[in-house]
């Protein structure tokens, strides 16, 4: 493995980058908002699942195909904005239940929110993008590990970091929302919540040029 200094200077970029507000919080916040805490738990769970796409991509060299084909990074973006999108709008068109009437536990929102998480992380060209500029920075070609071994366990170090502000955002915005989710009109309002910062996310993915 690399040495401590190198090794010091990764956790510190590592944190840094986990803990800076952006795309990944907000959906995990209005996941969590929309869905309670459950549907966040599970929102961050799939995240996390989906992170080890791009964790398995870089080790294998497979993200530099975006490179190399760029048409193919312009079309996982759209995708990914697009699936973003669509589950704003179905989440502000869905109707919410009171929790009294529907106890979180058994409702199907929370649940599902694994697997449209596991999907938006994958569809994630960024992602995948970061992790190969990233990573590649920490790695010691004089170590006794392989190059691809060294990406490997050192984007999985970074997708549990990740994973862990996640955790730290699902708690925060349960907090926040526990107040209103009792009535049916405060569940309306945090579903159109919810579901306008995913459309937002989506715009902003479709429209960012980088």
């Amino acid at each position: 493995m690399p040495s401590g200094e190198l090794m010091i200077a990764f956790f510190a970029a590592t944190l840094l980058f986990a803990y800076m507000p952006g795309p990944a919080l907000l959906y995990t916040a209005a996941q969590t908002v929309a869905r309670g805490r459950r549907g966040g738990w599970l929102a961050a769970l799939g995240l996390h699942v989906g992170g080890y796409v791009h964790v398995v991509a870089a080790a294998l060299g497979l993200a530099l195909l975006f490179k190399a084909v760029p048409v193919l990074y312009v079309a996982l973006k759209f995708a990914g904005a697009a699936y973003l999108v669509w589950l704003g709008v179905q989440m502000i068109v869905s109707k919410p239940h009171a929790v009294e009437r529907v106890p979180e536990t058994k409702a199907k929102g929370p649940r599902r929110a694994f697997w449209q998480s596991v999907t938006v992380e994958a569809l994630n060209p960024k992602t995948a993008i970061f992790y190969l500029a990233f990573l590649p920075q920490f790695t010691d070609p004089a170590a006794s590990l392989p190059i691809w071994l060294q990406l490997l366990v050192l984007g999985t170090i970074v997708n549990i970091v990740f994973s862990s502000a996640d955790v730290l955002c699902v708690l925060a915005a349960d907090k926040i929302t526990r107040m209103v989710r009792s009535s049916r009109a405060g569940g309306r309002i945090l579903h159109r919540i919810g579901g306008s910062v995913l459309i937002a996310l989506g715009v902003n993915i479709a429209l960012d040029q980088n």
